[in-house]
């Protein structure tokens, strides 16, 4: 978080949501590598393409891409979070900014389509041959969901703070493990995010969680654009000199914050090297009766 932080120029962030239909899941079981470098691939190439007509931004953009694979229910739900900055890079060099005026960067309808075109091209160039899931894929529409711009800087960094690293399920929405059945928390975003609880067998817990385990090796965080590590080191730099730098609050250093109660402080008692703790057991007991200490 405190590394994009300085990274944040003057402008307005909007934050777009690509969403696969369910007829991918299959092939998502089967091929995820391909199955979502391809959301990523083709998220990028519609907003770029979006961003370098003239009637939009006319410049080139960036983008900074989250993968999640589940729903609330965490049945297989393949979506991508975006976050993108209202405007782009001319070929004069310049700043220039979403013509939307902070009340919508592109239209989502549009969007929609050429996702859903660009993605079944990606796939046929990857050599996909299933003509019924083909036909499948054109015979409802997909969903590209942009929201409202952030209200500012800090609303960006605190969204990126809580979905970057967010998994399928978090202890705190599981409400009980008994008779062999595990209830958790979820919400129906169909009834205006109302919340319920779920029951699933230990077998079924255990499968819909597993849905959500990525290949290895596999990027889930991406940057795109002006905001890729390429790019990003002199375009960061010209831009805040260009629209101005955030000022932001400084942030207590969260290390040394008590992870339990969130006031007290830790204190360093002793250092391990990379071989782990120390062979002498006289040390290890010495520190366990510290901690042991009121």
């Amino acid at each position: 978080m405190q590394a994009r932080e300085k990274e944040l120029f003057r402008t307005s962030y909007y934050h777009l949501v690509f969403t696969l239909p369910d007829d991918l899941n299959r092939l998502a079981l089967h091929r995820p590598k391909l199955v979502y470098s391809l959301l990523f691939q083709t998220a990028w190439q519609v907003v770029k393409a979006f961003a370098a007509n003239p009637k939009f931004i006319g410049g080139a953009p960036g983008m900074i891409a989250i993968l999640h694979t589940w729903g609330q229910n965490l049945s297989l739900h393949p979506h991508l979070h975006c976050i993108v900055p209202g405007g782009g890079i001319n070929t004069s060099g310049k700043w220039k900014a979403a013509r939307g005026k902070d009340k919508f960067l592109f239209p989502v309808k549009a969007m929609s389509k050429v996702f859903r075109a660009k993605y079944v091209e990606n796939l046929r160039a990857a050599k996909v041959d299933d003509a019924g899931l083909y036909k499948a894929l054109f015979a409802k529409p997909w969903v590209v969901y942009c929201k409202q711009p952030f209200f500012g800087p800090k609303q960006v960094v605190e969204y990126l703070g809580r979905y970057t690293h967010k998994i399928a399920i978090s202890n705190h929405r599981i409400r009980s493990i008994e008779n062999e059945q595990v209830t958790f928390q979820a919400k129906d975003y169909r009834r205006g995010g109302a919340k319920y609880l779920l029951s699933l067998s230990v077998e079924e817990f255990i499968r819909r969680f597993s849905l959500h385990i990525l290949p290895r090796g596999f990027t889930r965080i991406r940057h795109y654009g002006i905001l890729s590590s390429t790019l990003k080191k002199v375009c960061v730099e010209l831009l805040q000199q260009e629209l101005g730098r955030i000022k932001l609050p400084e942030r207590p250093d969260m290390r040394l914050q008590c992870p339990a109660c969130r006031k007290g402080k830790l204190v360093t008692i002793w250092r391990f090297n990379s071989r782990g703790p120390p062979p002498n057991t006289d040390i290890l007991n010495y520190l366990i009766n510290l901690v042991k200490k009121p």
